[in-house]
């Protein structure tokens, strides 16, 4: 029952992250140390599925709730101050790095050669914020069904890769506004084929990624390395003035700090 509630707050709190520009859920779940949790039970689903029934359950159920509850007063007090929160998210990616980093080491330490593939990490999601905005037109009828199948499917990926922000897929496919719409109003015309979309590219790339970082974790984790910090720049609100000067650092700091705490705390209540 205890396990079960730690999973269900971790969910919300991944679940309500997402909403925001920047912010992955991918990331959110490696800081609250259930990543590879997640990606064992969708890969290995049928090997123990009432095991691995009950535990997505939980964390569906709590990643929905996070949604409808807090995603309201999360874009509220971003959207009031977003220099402030903006610093507090960028602490909170840095503050995921340490346990990334000692996935990552080799027998001889971060070796050199790893620093490439962190650099290919960065490229990839630096690349994304050069695609143009509104690449989907949703139409109606059949043809809005299935545009939205494919959006879901596509944006899979950045539920699964850490550093890919599911809102600013959703911006770059110019789906952001209509699917924060359709949450508060419960348009499920419009919910129903993206979930499904997503539920779709998750079952496919899952196993990949997972087979990655059992067999070559010394190259897979650089490249999730890479991913967070090519996710800084979309998360970084430009440079404070007046009064931000003070607040932002100090916001960058408590986002490093409590997030290495909260890592700590998730890791503890696990074992």
């Amino acid at each position: 029952m205890k396990k079960h509630l730690i999973t269900a707050l971790k969910a919300m709190l991944i679940g309500a992250s997402m909403l925001i520009p920047g912010v992955s859920g991918g990331t959110m779940a490696i800081i609250l140390n259930v990543y590879d949790k997640l990606l064992s039970s969708v890969s290995h689903f049928f090997s123990a599925p009432k095991k691995n029934a009950a535990f997505l359950g939980v964390f569906v159920a709590g990643g929905l709730l996070g949604v409808f509850l807090f995603s309201n007063i999360i874009l509220t007090v971003t959207n009031t101050f977003p220099f402030p929160m903006m610093f507090f998210f960028m602490g909170a990616i840095l503050g995921g790095l340490p346990a990334l980093l000692d996935h990552a080491k080799t027998e001889s330490g971060f070796q050199l050669r790893q620093i490439l593939y962190v650099l290919i990490g960065a490229a990839v999601v630096l690349a994304m914020s050069f695609e143009p905005t509104g690449l989907f037109t949703a139409g109606t009828g059949f043809q809005a069904v299935l545009v939205l199948f494919i959006a879901g499917i596509l944006c899979a990926a950045a539920l699964i890769l850490p550093g890919i922000s599911i809102s600013y897929m959703l911006l770059i496919f110019g789906l952001y506004e209509p699917a924060m719409t359709a949450i508060h109003t419960l348009d499920f015309g419009f919910l129903l084929p993206i979930g499904f979309g997503l539920l779709a590219g998750i079952l496919l790339m899952v196993k990949l990624l997972e087979k990655a970082m059992v067999k070559a974790p010394q190259v897979t984790y650089p490249v999730i390395i890479g991913f967070l910090l090519g996710s800084l720049p979309q998360v970084f609100p430009g440079i404070p003035t007046g009064f931000n000067w003070i607040i932002c650092p100090v916001m960058l700091a408590a986002g490093f700090a409590g997030i290495m705490l909260l890592s700590r705390l998730t890791a503890d209540a696990d074992n």
